[in-house]
Formats: structure tokens, C-alpha cells, sequence
């Protein structure tokens, strides 16, 4: 469930944040990854102390797609208690915090707790109810958090969906190969052009002549130094 909900909501442009740890953490960072989303990882320790240590490799990749988060000096070792603090931090980068399990001392639920004082959605996987797992996701539940059973519930609480419809049918009528090509490889982060003609293999003199017409036409913005960046709906960065 962490995978396939992470994957869908990455993959329509929300930015997954959660805390490296084995198990749901690292499951909801790598499925981030793989939609070719983007995924923050925020440490309860300094950021050159990667931990579990067998996450380095993680870590490594979510820099190339993200950022490494932490309120720890460099050199701080990851003590037990800088893990429940860093939770605000989580939530506080969110804007809904999604609970997929929590057992009745889940760390999770420390998260759930500064995400309702922050403001933050709250929203829960529901699981059997003999599983132990589950007591307190069902818990929040009853208390009254969202149920979470697809992703698009998340996308609709945050009013998403008519933006990435939008997105979508923009990028289905493209004029031309170029101009799709294009529209494909382009997000919210800027990207030089030397880069888009590395990328798409594209002469520089097509690409130049594309982005001209599709800044005319709204779907893409100059951002200087000859980068240029999708242009989305609401021009704004969701986070989960």
C-alpha cells in the first residue's frame, strides 16, 4: 500500500517527505524515486550521519531527486531521542501527513499529533482491526481522520485534481513531436537548455524555436540563465 499510494501521488507531483527509516519510510522514499518524483528525507541525526546505515545508498539517490532535512549539526549521532523532535519537522514540510500503519507507540503517531497543531490533513490507511499494527491507524481514524483508500483522496482534499487533469490533457495535445518531447521532460525545476538538448537529443536551434512558441502558448516559463520550467496550474509545490 506505502508503494503504490507513494509511487501515484509522486508521479502527479506531490513531494514525498518522510523520515529514511527501515520499513514504511524507506518503501515511501524509494517509490518516489522510481515515479521520477521528488522525496525529502528529514534525519534525527546530522546529515553526515546516515541512519540505518545501510541507507547511504538511499540517501545518495534522494539527493539526486530531493534533499536530506535536519534540525542536527553535522556530526550529531542519530540518539534515540532527536527521533521524535525531527518528527515536527515532517509534518511541519507537509501539507497532509498519511499514517499506512501504526502500532499503539508508533512514532507515526507523533507525527499525526504535530501534524492536527499544525493544521495539517491527517489521513490513514484502515486495517483489520485484530491486527496490532493497525490500532491506531484505525484510531485516528475514528478520532477523525481522513481515510485514506486511494491516492486521489489525497489529491482531492488538497483540491489537485482539476490541475492535474488540466496537466494532463495539456500534455496530450501537444502541437508537435518536438513540443511533446519537451513537455515530457520538463517539471517545476528549472533545466538549462544544454541539458534538455543532452536529454532529448534534440538540436539546440529546435529546441529554442519550441520553447519560444510554448511560452507563447502558457506551457512553459523562462526562469533565466536559459533554464526553463513547466508551467503547472497553480504554479505552487505540494507536499505529503
Amino acid at each position: 500500500m506505502t508503494e503504490e499510494l507513494t509511487y501515484a501521488l509522486a508521479h502527479n507531483g506531490l513531494t514525498i517527505v518522510s523520515g529514511l527509516a527501515r520499513g514504511v519510510d524507506a518503501i515511501g522514499h524509494t517509490a518516489a524515486l522510481k515515479s521520477g518524483g521528488r522525496t525529502l528525507a528529514v534525519l534525527g541525526s546530522g546529515v553526515d550521519k546516515i541512519y540505518p546505515p545501510e541507507h547511504r545508498k538511499r540517501a545518495d539517490n534522494i539527493l539526486s531527486q530531493g534533499t536530506l532535512v535536519s534540525d542536527y549539526a553535522p556530526g550529531i549521532p542519530p540518539e534515540s531521542t532527536n527521533f521524535p523532535p525531527r518528527n515536527r519537522i515532517i509534518s511541519g514540510l507537509s501539507k497532509s501527513v498519511v499514517v499506512v500503519e501504526a502500532g499503539e507507540t508508533s512514532g507515526a503517531l507523533i507525527t499525526a499529533d504535530f501534524a492536527v497543531e499544525q493544521g495539517r490533513e491527517v489521513f490513514a490507511v484502515p486495517g483489520n482491526i485484530m491486527a496490532p499494527q493497525s490500532k491506531s491507524s484505525n484510531r485516528l481514524i475514528a478520532n477523525g481522520a481522513h481515510p485514506m483508500l486511494k491516492a486521489e483522496d489525497v489529491l482531492e482534499a488538497l483540491g489537485l485534481t482539476r490541475n492535474i487533469e488540466r496537466r494532463e490533457v495539456r500534455k496530450a495535445v501537444p502541437s508537435d513531436a518536438t513540443e511533446a518531447a519537451l513537455l515530457e521532460m520538463l517539471d517545476l525545476e528549472p533545466l538549462h537548455v544544454d541539458d534538455i538538448r543532452a536529454q532529448s537529443g534534440i538540436s539546440i536551434e529546435s529546441i529554442a524555436a519550441a520553447l519560444t512558441i510554448m511560452e507563447l502558448k502558457g506551457m512553459v516559463r523562462q526562469v533565466g540563465g536559459m533554464n526553463c520550467a513547466a508551467v503547472h496550474e497553480d504554479q505552487a509545490s505540494y507536499d505529503v
